[in-house]
């Protein structure tokens, strides 16, 4: 059975346009406080394209308040985004667990 980097290689070579390969990203983040939750969507809001929290076997729109309120925010998260843009990497490292 091929692995990820195998997959990746031969979807890669089946497209003639690897400028519309989008990089997806994934961080650990925490967010403890009602006010870090507010400026977190609020700044998420900004990005292009999917913005994803994962906590265990859910997946949330990172943009959505009432999604993220729904989750137990003492667990740290993961944040995945789509299409990743290094412009976005000051604002993600403002959220970043440590």
């Amino acid at each position: 059975m091929p692995d990820k980097g195998e997959i990746e290689q031969l979807i890669l070579s089946g497209r003639g346009n690897t400028e519309d390969y989008k990089v997806i990203k994934t961080f650990p983040l925490l967010l403890q406080s009602v006010d870090t939750v507010k400026a977190f969507v609020n700044d998420m809001s900004q990005m292009e394209g999917d913005v994803l929290l994962l906590a265990g076997k859910y997946v949330i729109n990172a943009k959505s308040l009432m999604g993220i309120f729904s989750l137990n925010l003492s667990d740290p998260l993961q944040l995945r985004f789509e299409d990743w843009k290094e412009e976005y990497a000051p604002v993600v490292e403002k959220y970043l667990a440590p």
